[in-house]
This record gives structure tokens, C-alpha cells and sequence, in this order.
């Protein structure tokens, strides 16, 4: 089977298309972290973490190593980081247009 960019790329996007998948990488903006951390931190119970932890480190976005009991997680290329900031400004400008237009539409009906 031949592997081309946009499937890499649809593979990337596909992992980072959660809500928990998006706060675990964030977390991890700061440094390497324990799965045993990750949990409490997020809010999530282990099984989901390990699911979600599983689906990033599958896509290449995260890596992970033993340390004794421990499983560290750390985000495997820095560049991931550029990719959300740019959503970041995506979501806030979509955000923006649409209390925009809320407003303009308030405004036509008083």
C-alpha cells in the first residue's frame, strides 16, 4: 500500500480530533509527563487515558518509555505546538464572526 502526504496528514488530524486528545498535548507543552499524572490533572479515568494516550502515540505525535512503574509521555516533534496555536486563532476568529453576526442580527430585530 502506498502512503502518501495526506494520509500522514489525515492521520494526524484524525488523532488530534478530540477534546481530550487536544488537552493531553497541551499538557504536555510544558515537559514529559507520567500517565499517573495525566489522569488526575485531565480528569479522566485511566482506561480512557490509556485509550486516547494509545491513539497519539499511533499517529507519532507522542512518545513514550518506561521509567520503572512509570510511563512517561512526551510530545515527539515540537512543531505540533504550531499546528493548535493556528486552530487556536482559527477558533477564536470563527468564534469572533459569529458573535458578529449574533449582534448584527440583535440589532436588525430591536
Amino acid at each position: 500500500m502506498h502512503t502518501t502526504t495526506a494520509d500522514v496528514q489525515s492521520g494526524i488530524l484524525e488523532a488530534l480530533a478530540h477534546p481530550n486528545r487536544i488537552r493531553i498535548v497541551e499538557m504536555l507543552r510544558q515537559g514529559p509527563r507520567c500517565n499517573c499524572e495525566i489522569a488526575p490533572e485531565l480528569g479522566l479515568e485511566q482506561s480512557n487515558l490509556s485509550r486516547h494516550l494509545k491513539i497519539l502515540v499511533q499517529a507519532g505525535i507522542l512518545h513514550s518509555w518506561k521509567d520503572g512503574l512509570r510511563v512517561i509521555f512526551k510530545v515527539a516533534d515540537s512543531r505540533i505546538f504550531k499546528l493548535l496555536d493556528l486552530v487556536t486563532v482559527l477558533a477564536r476568529h470563527d468564534v469572533q464572526k459569529r458573535l458578529e453576526t449574533l449582534q448584527i442580527t440583535s440589532t436588525n430585530r430591536n
